[in-house]
């Protein structure tokens, strides 16, 4: 739909400053990505570059291409076009990544020249529709010099034959198609199979052929001397036995998830000696030693999610050069990985046991793993811990025993751990004790920790050092005392809930470094002035960033104003679902000079003026998400100057009320806004009609103040065409210029006829009189 209103007639050839809005394009900066990243789902983009655009509703690609900024290094379409004509992007020659989401059925020769700089190429069809063909010519890749990455995400191709790859691609994708046979893939791109006389061999460094479901065969030397790094087979109904055949020079991983295999494929790890194998969420219950045999190769190996009840013994010593290994969800219930201390030494550095039934851990389970850094535990049945368990770990890094019912941990069990940064203990049991002194020689810097309930006034000792926080306290927990009484490197704290007893006015001397504070549930209260609802965190000068994601259980936010160097503010769920309150952006902010980012989700958000602006005169993007029933106030007109450079409306909905009748001039308008909105605005027809129209077109035609302004500018612009005929005959130029500036002037206050209090901003007033000529 196009959202922007639009003059036809005369209007058209006054000078007019036009802003830089794109009708059904999303235009960000590359590293401003993060904030609408849900709309570069279809066809992700690279946020390393400096100008993306995501179009949707596509069905003229020349004026959709006219809207999108020439320097767009990032570009997704999505719409339908059918035919991808000759010199498609002659005007977008910078073009880095491309992604086409447009049922595209034929390439025409040349559609893609000169795209020298592209390195990446995605051909999608989202949602997949079946038996979708895409024929491309045999020369459609060839002015493609740069080009690193390409993906068919949909399309069939076994039509196609002799289609021509460019030299510099590494990465080939056809995926979600009617592949049946990989021989076919040799067809489509001969290039992929060495001949005697074709000088040296393709390599890949991956081959994804995932997710094509009728894939079940491979015609054998169908790829034959083509080297590949990783290859992805998952969602397939291959055989692990079949990529023997295929002919390939060199293979150094295989990714077989979802492809009901019961047995390691040991004779294809052998064959090409596998660095990785990737099993996740098959049917691997038991492990052979005679298996394991012909896995010497490997570094890495996942097999999460396949109903192992047990290892073999000598699991790890079949496999030396393993570094990392997946075990993570099966049903495991003792970890039996160093049957004695006296084990060969492992070189495992990452072991995921999470989500097991491991009830208990001896002595010995980790004595073979002096090189491991990270250790994951979480989600078992894990209730104590003996010191001795972690004995020899001491390059470990990172330990995650969250979602244990831990109650009990043996003093000093840390101890052996001097190398220990990050530890999670969300949701467990445990019942801490500030005479433990537990943390060990070198203390842990990034620390998740539940706190549990327990009387009033307790004290909790944490390590000194910490740079990272995360607290979860329960409904009803009492407040803790925090001891020591300063971190001096504390810069992310993330708090979930309330359970410290703090006095807000000694925030900054406890926590002099803050920088990053994220607030979940109702934490946001502790924060107001008692009996106000204004923000307290003025107390913390250095906090550059701010999220509160709220309960929605809160009556009323609060007041969120005087922090001197906050950047990046959040707000997300503070509406309340049983005493909903709409409330005004004033009413949410106010002095903060250097905020440049400012989110607000499901915030009850209803009316955005210019008054809200007025303390934040650094802000560069503002981003609305499920804010329904919007009414943008008209001092935004006066304001336009001072407005943020980016303005996203995403998954909201405008008022269809004649107080947004303005907003769809003001899109055309706005000479600095770069502004996007989302979702179609559509407005009723009538009362008990379900017909809807465009919402800004409607509210010209049916709010009484547009349709008088309408008829004004009509008649006041048939009358000065009259006497500027006139005056073009007999007057000087001077004249002329004069009336053009009085009109200009004119036209922009055209809309205090509704309020003639107020004032307007002009470019430049003239007065002109005879005695100015003496």
């Amino acid at each position: 739909m196009d959202r922007h209103l639009l003059l036809s007639g005369p209007l058209l050839i006054l000078p007019l400053t036009a802003g830089w809005s794109a009708s059904n394009c999303l235009v960000t900066e590359g590293f401003r990505l993060p904030l609408v990243s849900p709309f570069f789902l279809v066809c992700p983009l690279d946020s390393r570059l400096a100008l993306l655009a995501h179009c949707s509703s596509v069905t003229n690609l020349t004026k959709a291409l006219q809207a999108v900024p020439q320097s767009v290094e990032g570009l997704c379409l999505i719409g339908s076009i059918s035919v991808l004509p000759q010199n498609a992007f002659s005007t977008l020659l910078g073009l880095k990544v491309l992604g086409l989401n447009l049922k595209l059925t034929q390439l025409l020769p040349g559609a893609l020249q000169g795209l020298g700089q592209l390195q990446r190429l995605s051909f999608i069809s989202f949602p997949p529709r079946k038996d979708y063909y895409l024929y491309l010519p045999s020369d459609a890749f060839n002015d493609l010099r740069s080009l690193q990455q390409l993906q068919f995400l949909g399309p069939c191709l076994d039509r196609n034959s002799s289609v021509r790859l460019p030299p510099s691609l590494q990465q080939l994708a056809v995926k979600h198609s009617c592949l049946q046979d990989m021989g076919e893939l040799a067809d489509i791109f001969p290039d992929l199979v060495h001949h005697p006389h074709s000088g040296n061999a393709w390599t890949l460094n991956m081959l994804d052929l995932s997710m094509n479901k009728k894939l079940k065969m491979a015609r054998p030397g169908a790829l034959w001397g083509l080297k590949v790094g990783s290859l992805y087979l998952s969602h397939t109904k291959m055989e692990a036995a079949e990529v023997v055949g295929l002919g390939l020079q060199k293979l150094s991983a295989l990714f077989m998830a979802f492809t009901a295999m019961a047995k390691l494929p040991a004779e294809t790890v052998a064959h090409f000696e596998l660095q990785e194998l990737n099993l996740e969420m098959n049917k691997v219950r038991d492990i052979a030693l005679e298996a394991l045999a012909s896995c010497h190769s490997l570094k890495s190996l996942n097999l999460q999610s396949n109903g192992l009840t047990k290892l073999p013994l000598g699991f790890l010593v079949a496999m030396p050069r393993l570094q990392r290994l997946n075990l993570n969800n099966n049903q495991l219930q003792s970890a039996t990985l160093c049957t004695s201390e006296t084990e060969a030494v492992s070189g495992l550095w990452t072991l995921n046991l999470s989500r097991n039934q491991l009830h208990t851990l001896l002595p010995a389970t980790f004595s073979c793993l002096p090189n491991l850094q990270e250790l994951f535990l979480q989600g078992n049945q894990l209730i104590f811990l003996d010191r001795q368990v972690f004995q020899g770990l001491g390059r470990l890094e990172i330990l995650d025993l969250s979602k244990n019912p831990l109650v009990e941990l043996s003093e000093g069990w840390l101890a052996s751990l001097p190398a220990l940064t990050t530890l999670n203990l969300l949701e467990t049991h445990i019942l801490l004790n500030p005479t433990w002194g537990f943390w060990g020689p070198k203390s842990p810097n990034n620390l998740r920790l539940q706190l549990p309930s327990g009387p009033a006034g307790m004290v909790l000792s944490l390590p000194t050092m910490l740079t990272s926080l995360e607290l979860h306290a329960g409904s009803g927990t009492k407040h803790w005392k925090l001891l020591p009484n300063v971190f001096p490197v504390l810069q992310t704290p993330t708090l979930k809930g309330w359970g410290l007893q703090l006095e807000t006015q000694n925030i900054f001397k406890i926590f002099p470094a803050l920088h990053q504070l994220f607030l979940i549930g109702s934490s946001l209260e502790a924060f107001c002035f008692q009996n106000t609802s204004t923000f307290s965190l003025w107390l913390l000068p250095r906090l550059q960033s701010l999220r509160v994601q709220g309960d929605r259980h809160s009556p009323r936010p609060c007041y969120i104003t005087g922090l001197p160097s906050l950047q990046e503010l959040k707000l997300e769920a503070l509406k309340s679902k049983s005493q909903p309150h709409l409330v005004r952006l004033e009413e949410l902010v106010g002095e903060l000079p250097r905020l440049q980012v400012l989110q607000l989700v499901n915030t009850g958000l209803e009316t955005l003026s210019a008054a809200a602006f007025q303390g934040l005169s650094s802000l560069q993007v503002l981003v609305l998400n499920m804010e329904n029933g919007l009414v943008l106030d008209d001092s935004l007109w006066e304001h336009s100057p001072q407005m943020p450079q980016y303005m996203y409306i995403l998954s909201s909905s405008l008022a269809c009320q004649c107080a947004n009748a303005w907003v769809g001039f003001w899109l055309k308008q706005s000479p600095r806004t770069y502004m996007y909105i989302s979702r179609n605005q559509l407005c009723h027809s009538e009362v008990g009609n379900q017909s809807k129209n465009p919402i800004f077109p409607f509210l010209w035609s049916h709010c009484p103040e547009t349709l008088e302004l309408e008829f004004f500018l009509g008649s006041s612009i048939l009358l000065f065409l009259l006497i500027s005929l006139a005056l073009l005959q007999e007057a000087s130029n001077s004249w002329v210029l004069y009336l053009q500036a009085l009109f200009r002037a004119w036209f922009q206050g055209l809309r205090g006829r509704r309020d003639e209090g107020k004032r307007f901003l002009y470019d430049v007033f003239v007065s002109h009189c005879r005695q100015d000529q003496d």
